[in-house]
This record gives structure tokens, sequence and C-alpha cells, in this order.
């Protein structure tokens, strides 16, 4: 097996660093496998080949004068297509956008390449990255390398998709209901959702007026990561790219605090890895057993304790609070027409459609009195975790779903051997963290019986974003991390 292409990020800078290979070399390597590999899964839909094939060639040459650009230097890696990149096209997979070259880089992407690194690529997404499959009408649909007849998540699932099947060297998502999450744990790598606030989002919107101004529209929920195939990588890029938005960096700096503690045995472990609410499937639940009995033996010190959260109160503040945070996209005929059927819903009718409705119609004393609950579960999720180090729980109830372009509220999924609301099935454990703006880590721990990967969540204290991705990479030692899709190696 040709390992080179599935190593870390951090083992291939190193590798540069030492001129054990250059940057042009491994870009070239990344390039054959994107032409051989790509068109079986469509992950990486843009290119800029020739651009980052210049970039390598002085990194090379910088490198041997002695000189480093940075953490990132010459690694070649992409983007998702939501997140500006200068002279590369950026469609948030919509037709309108589709042939929009962007004049600017995201915040997180100039972090980037001024730590060195080398963009090649745009990986794929559904419309406007509010999908949990990845699939529009600009670029079409994106396959898991694992089983090409199914999904490998959204919204970020060219990402993790380009990143298991080994064809780039780090990549960066967003997570606004499980969007680095959900894909991660779909297809077997590493992601990262950070802290609520400390990642800018600027230059990861549609080029509309109200986003073009360095004093952008703050959306609630909505954070960017890291995704890669180790967590070392994952720490490796927070450092780089957490920091205050634009207007606040006159004032405001961001440190974020070292991990609580050191060695496995050190860390207290809640386990929350099931529940009536929202239980993994069986082969999911296995996984997440498997984990938690290796964990014993390793002697890591684990509580079946949970935090003062109602789950299903939880969800339902959750979902109104996305309702409400994207409701100013939906254009003014929809949402009028919305409006008008929000007054005529019978109480009863709790399907994901009329939910929609009856949230988006919500006044702002109404959004107050949530944002009020969600305080409260902050203020529990904190007493939780004076007690508690990280909590486990799953990232998603089921393994990689086949691919289904189904309107998502009216997707069906199917759990053990029924048919259930998709919604029910993807949501819910990605919920509970997002709402209360807590960090947290996915972490590949296995295979299920029919060979697809699964990832648990490791849920983090506030502002504390290095505690969970240090325990995914000790983590490692106990279930062996990430490992390559057949036929891709």
């Amino acid at each position: 097996m040709n390992t080179l292409p599935f190593q870390s990020a951090t083992e291939l800078v190193r590798a540069i660093r030492e001129k054990q290979i250059s940057s042009a070399e491994l870009l070239a390597t990344y390039i054959e496998r994107v032409e051989r590999l790509n068109p079986s899964i469509n992950a990486i839909v843009e290119t800029g080949f020739e651009t980052a094939r210049e970039r390598a060639r002085q990194a090379d040459a910088v490198l041997s004068r002695g000189e480093n650009w940075g953490p990132l230097h010459g690694l070649p890696m992409t983007i998702k297509d939501c997140i500006e990149v200068t002279g590369m096209r950026c469609t948030w997979g919509s037709p309108i956008f589709k042939d929009y070259i962007s004049t600017r880089n995201a915040d997180v992407v100039q972090s980037l390449l001024d730590a060195g690194a080398i963009i090649f690529g745009k990986t794929n997404l559904p419309l406007f990255a509010m999908d949990t499959q990845s699939f529009n009408d600009v670029y079409g649909q994106t396959n898991n390398p694992w089983d090409v007849t199914r999904s490998p998540g959204g919204s970020s699932g060219g990402a993790v998709a380009a990143l298991a099947a080994g064809l780039t060297g780090l990549e960066i998502g967003s997570d606004i209901g499980g969007s680095i999450r959900s894909p991660a744990h779909f297809c077997g790598v590493y992601g990262h959702k950070p802290t609520y606030g400390i990642v800018p989002l600027h230059g990861q919107s549609p080029p509309l007026e109200m986003f073009t101004i360095d004093h952008a529209v703050e959306i609630d929920l909505a954070v960017t990561g890291p995704l890669a195939r180790s967590a070392e990588d994952l720490e490796l890029v927070m450092d780089l790219v957490v920091q205050p938005a634009i207007p606040q960096r006159k004032a405001v700096k961001i440190e974020l605090p070292p991990p609580r503690k050191e060695t496995l045995k050190d860390f207290r472990i809640g386990l929350w890895i099931d529940d009536p609410l929202a239980p993994p499937d069986n082969e999911v639940g296995d996984c997440l057993q498997n984990m938690a009995d290796n964990l014993a033996k390793a002697g890591a010190r684990i509580e079946d304790k949970k935090p003062d959260i109602d789950f299903a109160h939880c969800m339902g503040v959750y979902l109104d609070l996305l309702t409400l945070a994207t409701a100013f996209t939906v254009p003014q005929p929809d949402f009028d027409q919305l409006l008008k059927q929000s007054k005529t819903l019978d109480d009863n009718d709790q399907n994901p459609e009329t939910h929609t409705a009856r949230a988006i119609s919500k006044l702002h004393r109404e959004w107050q009195l949530l944002n009020v609950e969600r305080s409260l579960m902050c203020q529990k999720w904190d007493d939780y975790f004076k007690e508690i180090d990280v909590l486990l729980c799953p990232a998603v109830r089921v393994p990689a779903v086949l691919h289904d372009h189904t309107l998502i509220e009216k997707r069906l999924s199917r759990f053990n051997d029924q048919d259930i609301s998709h919604v029910e099935l993807v949501i819910p454990w990605a919920g509970l963290t997002i709402v209360s703006y807590l960090p947290a880590t996915v972490a590949p721990i296995g295979l299920t019986r029919s060979g697809l990967p699964v990832g648990v969540q490791i849920v983090g204290p506030y502002m504390e974003d290095r505690t969970p991705m240090h325990f995914a990479k000790l983590l490692k030692d106990v279930t062996g991390g990430f490992r390559p899709p057949p036929g891709y190696e």
C-alpha cells in the first residue's frame, strides 16, 4: 500500500521539512490520485493545479534557502466550496453562483495560506451547505469511498470523502447542524466543531452585500473547523485559525486553555451512548459499546453520568434556534407563505415541515425566551464539567446512509429494520452540543459488521477545545484511529 497519501498533515509537513519529499512531488501525488480516483466519488469539484504547482515550486525553493513559511509549509490541501479562495470558483452548490470567482480569501483560508498551505481544489457540498447529504445542481452527487451507493454526509461531504480516499492533505468544514461531525462519522475521519465564536466566519457566505463587509453578519450556531486524518492535525489547524472577528482584533485576544488531563487514565469520562429519544442502531451501538469496553480495559475512569439536560426539550430549543438562525435566507414570497401556513397549523402536527413553519414565524420575544433556555442549558453543562472532563456520545445514530435526493423534511432513512425520518436519525446528537456552543471532536472508533465507519463524539467544556481534541489523540491507542477505505490504498 502507498501510505504517503494517507499520512496525517503533521507527518506530511515533517516529511517536506526534512526533505524526504518535496512539496511539488507531494502535490503531484495528490493530483495523480485526483485524476484517477476522484471521478468515482466526485469529492473535489474545482481545481487550480497550475497555481498550486507554482506555489509548491516556491515552497521548495524557499526551503532550500533554509527558510520556512510556517507550520503548514508546502502542504497541499483542499477547501469546502462555501469558503472563499482568491481566484477559485465558490458556488455554494447553487447555479446562481456557478460562475462566481472569489476575489478574496476567507479569514480561515488566509490563516492557512500564511502558515504555508497550498490550496489546489474545492470540495463538494449540498445547496448552500444546508443538507446532511452532498449533492447539488452545479456539481452533482458526492459518493462515500467506503460504499459509493451511500452518502459521505453533509454538508462537508466532499471534504471528508477526499480525506478518506487520500486525495488531499487537510480540509476545512463548517457546522451548524452536524456538518463537520456527521460526515466525519460517515467516512471514518477526524473532525472538530469549535466552540462558537472563536473561528471567524468572514468570507464564508454568498457574495451578497450583507456578507461582503468586515463587520460580517454573525449567524447563530454556525462554526468552522478542521477535518483531518489525525487528531494532531485538528490541534495544528486550531492553533492557526482561532482568532477574533476582524473588528474585534484591536482589543480582543483568544487563548485557549491547555487540555485538562494528559493521559487517558487521568481523564474523568462521562458516557452517554444510548438514549430512548435517539438510540443508535444496532451496529453503531455495538461499536460504541466496544469502544467503552476497551477504554475500561485500558484503565480509563468511565462514569455513566449525563448532564442535567432534558434531551427532548434540548432538541426543541435547538431546532427552533436553527430555523431562526437561517430564516433571513428564505426568499420573501416563501417566507410569506410559511407565515400564512403557521396560522393554520394543528398543535398536534409535529412533522419537520410544520415545525419549520411554526418556528420561522416566532416573535423576537420568543427568540429571547429560547435564548434564556439556552443559557440555562449552558449553565447545566458547566456544572457537569466541574465533575467530568469529557462526555462520549454518538455522532450519528446510523452509519452512512444510502443516497436519497428527496427533500430533507420528507426523507426517510433505514434504522435497524424500519424507515424513519432522516432528520430524526442525523440531527439529535449534533444538536445536543451545538445549541450550547460547546466544542466537540469526532474520532473514528471502528467499523460496523457491514464494513462502514463509526465515529464517537467527544464533547468538551465551553472554550476548552484542546481537551476533546487531546482525548481524541489518546483514544487512537484504543480504537486504532483512521484507516483507508478498501480500493483506495
